[in-house]
């Protein structure tokens, strides 16, 4: 598995491709001919996103995940795109479009309009997510096929930012512990005879940026996942499948392979914003300063990281096709990270990201490969 920066594939079957192919097979027809995975043809399907279920740490600790286990065998491995961050792949599900044309560029990113930093996250005091992120999602193309469309979710999810940008379209059911999503969804699929329910679970991301995604936490949390998606599927009707994906994987960085900007005085020459995240910064500069500080940053972090202008990244396809409009929310520098290093700004970033462990963000293929794991309707409707 390589640690090397690699430009991210859009060819059909990232995870941008997962949604699309779920609404071919349930006979959405606007998606026709859409389904990259072969996956079963099915009037009813739930689709579970894991957030930081990697493929390859699922694979390396598969002992934690006896249900998955069994599916890995026949499962797709799959890039989610670039940069390898919830904001970024959750518009890259939704919409079936990579990042330069649905426009969540990253954790943190230029509001051009405000000359602000955007958390595309928590989406605090930011912009129109409509106007962000104009297209249809699949989740409205669905519902206008006529089928019920159900996203289960925390409660605070209802209405955000991020949700209205990426993942808009049908209902909304809050349910809080895992168990109560999993009934949610069986209730929701169980309701229409053609149906499409969306169910997310952010632990397995939360306790590995903690915890490590080496630790036991991060272990037992996928145990508890697993246990869960063995009775979601007990309990679906018999002519539902099941699509169990996610939208990045992790690495944990020591703290003494993190460099911090508040010590380096010359790299922070023409900066005007530090946003992206420790495995992947986006600077926004100066005007003119772009060739000389991209000099800068080259030779100090030759061999740890690939530092691209703006231009470059969109030229070599980094974001896919990418929207005039989009361009000036990419950074004039982007700082993609290599091995097992990290960049951050301990005066800049908040304490509970300086703290993080686990991260990611870089396309090492631990950060960038994502599963896709179907689970077949036990018989014909």
């Amino acid at each position: 598995m390589s640690d090397e920066v690699q430009v991210p594939d859009w060819s059909p079957g990232t995870l941008a491709s997962v949604l699309p192919s779920v609404a071919d097979s349930v006979g959405v027809g606007s998606y026709a001919g859409a389904d990259r995975f072969g996956l079963p043809p099915a009037p009813r399907c739930v689709v579970v996103l894991i957030d930081g279920l990697g493929y390859d740490l699922l694979a390396r600790r598969s002992g934690h995940a006896p249900f998955l286990r069994d599916h890995l065998g026949a499962a797709r491995r799959i890039p989610c795109g670039f940069p390898t961050t919830t904001a970024t792949s959750m518009g890259s599900f939704g919409t079936g479009l990579p990042p330069g044309s649905h426009g969540l560029v990253g954790f943190q990113v230029l509001d051009p309009e405000t000359d602000r930093l955007l958390n595309e996250l928590s989406w605090e005091d930011g912009p129109d997510p409509l106007r962000w992120q104009p297209s249809r999602t699949v989740f409205q193309a669905a519902e206008q096929d006529g089928l019920a469309v159900t996203r289960v979710g925390p409660r605070y999810f209802d209405g955000s930012g991020l949700t209205n940008a990426a993942l808009r379209g049908g209902r909304f059911r809050a349910a809080k512990h895992l168990d109560e999503r999993v009934a949610a969804s069986v209730e929701s699929v169980r309701a229409a005879r053609r149906s499409l329910v969306y169910l997310y679970w952010g632990d397995v991301d939360k306790v590995g940026h903690v915890h490590g995604c080496q630790s036991w936490q991060w272990g037992d949390e996928v145990e508890s996942v697993d246990r869960a998606l063995a009775s979601l599927a007990g309990q679906v009707p018999a002519d539902t499948s099941i699509v169990v994906t996610a939208d990045h994987g992790m690495v944990d960085v020591p703290f003494d392979r993190r460099l911090d900007l508040a010590d380096e005085p010359t790299l922070m020459q023409g900066v005007r914003h530090v946003g992206g995240e420790p495995r992947n910064l986006q600077l926004y500069l100066e005007p003119g300063a772009t060739e000389g500080v991209a000099e800068v940053w080259r030779d100090r972090l030759a061999g740890l990281a690939r530092v691209m202008t703006r231009e470059q990244a969109v030229e070599e396809g980094w974001f896919g096709t990418t929207r005039s409009a989009v361009l000036p929310r990419i950074g004039d520098l982007v700082v993609v990270m290599q091995d097992r290093f990290a960049v951050v700004h301990s005066t800049l970033m908040r304490k509970e990201i300086l703290a993080l462990l686990g991260v990611h963000g870089a396309t090492s293929e631990a950060e960038i490969a994502v599963p896709v794991i179907v689970i077949p309707p036990r018989a014909a409707g």
